[in-house]
């Protein structure tokens, strides 16, 4: 940045006025090349989010994510807490992928994929140009007495912002729960789901709490992300930046004069219309440099080009650069940062591909009973085990039985005339291991289990067999 730029904005939020009072934020209208861009964009995400939950492959629904029974659907791949682990990778890989997204193209996360920005910019705030009208109309609306015409407006804009709250709320909870479980619940009606239906009510509050009031305040205050990009960005970042060398130049920013040669005066390419900030939805002024409020929604690109062209000046005043670009004219080039978090997400993602692969639809897990020592059976050497198997599939699985492999013994599942588990479901009992004690080498033998269903081996597993040091 250039060094005679006065820094006191730092201390400040675009949305909060000298008294610490909430400050609102009435952006103008954008248009231009780029929102047309993010229009496509959000309208494709916004389908893709809404139709996640109802879709289903194989059975399996395409996006959910149980957190009370612990059960994840990713890209319609079923996760139980037993496979926890692949869930959380899953997780780590996305995080890591933001971080080195974040190095080399700054905050654009926020500004072109983030539900909460897309909901904001492409559905609220185009529903409140609509009734309400641009800028200039929604800040004489505000000053306006309570008449006739206010109420209307802003009856009609709150009640469509609450419908459209409820049915975020819908989807929101189809992820939590199921879809199935959502039909079910709109079916049965809400007294038969009480519980859900205070759910619903409750995510209905949030949206419309977050998207009527709160707004660009999540971006700034609340999220997370906001404050990681601090840490992440540096000069060879890529994000929405004003040009200050061009802007500035020796004599600064100045109001445009058709009579005067700009060039020859020494005036910078900025005439300080203050469009760039009228249009920004966080309420900042993207010539004071890489802020934590923005979002990289290219808004003020749009509109600065937009000034630019009409005043005969160059466009890219404002632009997609890093500061290295601006400063220097350097070209981009990928650092060893960025090596290292490539690395990082490449290995992780090979070894998520290998957990996957390795992944079986059906898990049997048998155990020694704790506490109990083997038993003597005339020349046979008994152990008593608990077994788990879980049923990953969209089927139930009957017609159950283990088989020992590579030593002869007998298995006696307790209590069970057929062994079967149901799909989604988790059977477990308890079983009886005997093996003549010649044939044991050891006091500790691993045994090798395998799993079938008829006729077809659909699991194999492992567990430990006790015997005494000596059979003297």
């Amino acid at each position: 940045m250039s060094s005679n730029l006065d820094e006191s904005f730092r201390d400040t939020i675009g949305t909060i006025d000298k008294e610490g009072h909430r400050k609102y934020i009435y952006p103008k209208k954008p248009s231009g090349k780029f929102y047309e861009y993010r229009k496509w964009v959000s309208y494709f995400l916004l389908i893709i989010l809404i139709a996640n939950p109802f879709i289903k492959i194989n059975g399996n629904q395409f996006m959910m994510f149980n957190v009370l029974e612990r059960r994840f659907n990713i890209f319609s791949f079923p996760f139980w807490p037993q496979d926890f682990y692949i869930f959380v990778l899953f997780m780590v890989i996305g995080v890591v992928f933001v971080i080195l997204f974040t190095v080399i193209f700054g905050r654009i996360f926020c500004g072109w994929i983030c539900p909460q920005t897309i909901f904001m910019e492409m559905v609220f705030r185009r529903i409140e140009y609509w009734i309400e009208g641009d800028r200039g109309a929604q800040i004489r609306l505000e000053k306006q007495k309570w008449n006739g015409e206010k109420i209307r407006k802003k009856a009609l804009k709150w009640f469509m912002f609450l419908v459209i709250s409820f049915l975020i709320a819908n989807v929101f909870l189809a992820y939590l729960i199921g879809s199935d479980q959502l039909f079910r619940l709109i079916e049965d009606g809400p007294l038969a789901h009480s519980s859900t239906f205070i759910s619903l009510l409750i995510f209905t509050s949030v949206f419309y709490f977050v998207f009527a009031w709160f707004r660009e305040q999540v971006c700034i205050i609340a999220c997370p992300y906001g404050r990681l990009q601090g840490v992440l960005l540096d000069k060879k970042s890529i994000n929405v930046a004003y040009d200050f060398v061009r802007g500035e130049k020796e004599v600064g920013r100045a109001k445009f004069n058709k009579q005067e040669d700009r060039e020859a005066s020494g005036k910078g390419d900025c005439i300080d219309c203050k469009q760039c900030v009228n249009v920004c939805p966080t309420g900042i002024d993207i010539r004071n440099g890489v802020q934590l409020e923005c979002v990289n929604c290219t808004a003020c690109i749009d509109e600065c080009d937009t000034i630019m062209e009409g005043v005969g000046l160059p466009k890219g005043l404002i632009r997609y650069a890093s500061e290295d670009e601006i400063e220097t004219k350097a070209k981009f080039k990928f650092t060893a940062r960025m090596k290292g978090y490539t690395a990082i997400l490449v290995i992780l993602i090979g070894v998520l591909t290998g957990l996957l692969f390795l992944r079986t639809e059906v898990e049997a897990t048998i155990l020694r009973l704790p506490g109990q020592l083997f038993q003597h059976k005339g020349d046979n050497i008994s152990n008593i085990y608990t077994f788990k198997i879980i049923n990953k599939t969209n089927h139930d699985i009957n017609d159950l039985h283990f088989k020992l492999v590579g030593i002869k013994g007998t298995l006696k599942v307790v209590g069970v005339q057929e062994l079967k588990v149901l799909k989604h479901e988790m059977s477990s009992g308890t079983m009886f291991i005997e093996i003549n004690r010649f044939l044991l080498e050891s006091d500790r033998t691993k045994l090798e289990i395998d799993l079938y269903e008829g006729n077809k081996k659909i699991e194999t597993t492992y567990t430990n067999f006790l015997s005494p040091r000596s059979f003297d």
